[in-house]
């Protein structure tokens, strides 16, 4: 067994969400769950098949990150991994939904940091172990990071 670190190579403004799913079929489930989460989003979807013809599936309604995550799939190649590239919407507009689609079984990550993908690669495949997402902490927040913390979550609207 050998192991790769695979940086993600995320379009500008962008967050991701990788994870794991086990049937074709999550390419038109994911892309209408997207459309249908968020109607403004703009998004790329991308599948590594595992079987018959073990190709990329992709869609989206934009073509520059539908392009974008059918590279970085293929790079990552571990059979039925999924990721999505959107702009216009957070992780957090469709990540109830997206946990619901029968068949996702896993979510890796959901964010807009720079991601790097834990690669374990057998003879038979690629597998992923685990994600870096970000950086590591430098600290524990104190009072003034906490009210900043608390007035950030306030001026994007996600808390009163």
């Amino acid at each position: 067994m050998e192991f790769d670190l695979i940086k993600i190579e995320m379009p500008k403004d962008c967050n991701l969400i990788l994870g794991m799913s086990h049937f074709i079929k999550s390419v038109e489930d994911i892309h209408e769950l997207m459309i249908t989460s968020v109607p403004a989003v703009k998004f790329g979807v991308a599948f590594c098949e595992a079987s018959q013809d073990r190709l990329v599936r992709f869609s989206g309604n934009d073509d520059q990150l539908a392009q974008a995550a059918a590279a970085n799939i293929l790079k990552i190649g571990a059979g039925h991994s999924f990721l999505i590239f959107m702009r216009d919407a957070f992780p957090i507009n469709c990540l109830p939904a997206l946990k619901n689609v029968a068949e996702v079984v896993r979510i890796f990550c959901a964010t807009a940091n720079p991601v790097e993908v834990l690669i374990a690669k057998t003879d038979q495949g690629n597998g992923i172990i685990g994600v870096v997402d970000g950086s590591s902490p430098v600290g524990i927040e104190d009072e003034k990071a906490k009210q900043d913390r608390y007035n950030f979550l306030r001026q994007i609207g996600y808390k009163k």
